[in-house]
């Protein structure tokens, strides 16, 4: 395979933190689908309040988050590679700031909530591929919930990993369920053509 861009998830991806997304969805009172797609359904001033809470559980998970195991390094390969990344997130760009400043990671492009592109859709990585010129059959996606499998269907990309942890759900068609990036790293190093 052509590899040319990795797109990776910020929460739970890059960082490890302890979102609990039911109780979240519970408090905001969010029945079914996206909770941004819910809150941005909302009028005013009912939709800055809701917002107010989920900022607040995002900037408490943001300052304890940790670094994500071997990321740093996979990071480094990539590069050596010469394989460009990128982050795709739903959190905001202020916690994405603090949290790559923090552990001083860099991406090519970072793509935040506020560009009006959001997960599970498609359009997040489809303007990613597009930035760097690259098809979706020479970009793979590291994520760790379905929405991350979800958006790269949509942008007809088909390498998804995904990062196995306690909250990943059971039917995740699609992806390759994986428990480390070093895991990552061998299955692409053994798959790599010329780049």
């Amino acid at each position: 395979m052509r590899l040319k861009l990795v797109i990776f998830d910020l929460d739970g991806t890059v960082v490890e933190n302890n979102y609990d997304w039911p109780a979240i969805k519970e408090e905001l009172g969010v029945k079914s689908g996206s909770i941004l797609a819910y809150l941005d359904s909302l009028p005013e001033p009912e939709r800055s309040q809701k917002y107010a809470i989920l900022e607040r559980h995002e900037r408490i998970q943001t300052e304890k988050a940790a670094l994500k195991k071997g990321i740093r390094e996979f990071l480094q390969w990539l590069s050596w590679s010469g394989i460009r990344t990128a982050l795709v997130t739903n959190n905001n760009l202020e916690n994405t700031t603090l949290l790559l400043q923090k552990f001083q990671l860099n991406f090519g492009l970072v793509l935040t909530r506020e560009s009006g592109l959001r997960k599970p859709a498609g359009a997040p990585f489809m303007a990613v591929m597009k930035t760097f010129e690259v098809q979706p059959d020479e970009t793979v996606v590291v994520g760790d919930t379905s929405y991350d499998l979800l958006a790269a269907k949509e942008a007809g990309i088909s390498q998804i990993f995904i990062l196995k942890s306690p909250m990943t759900p059971e039917n995740l068609e699609g992806a390759r369920l994986v428990c480390s990036f070093e895991e990552i790293k061998e299955w692409l190093a053994s798959r790599l053509t010329a780049i």
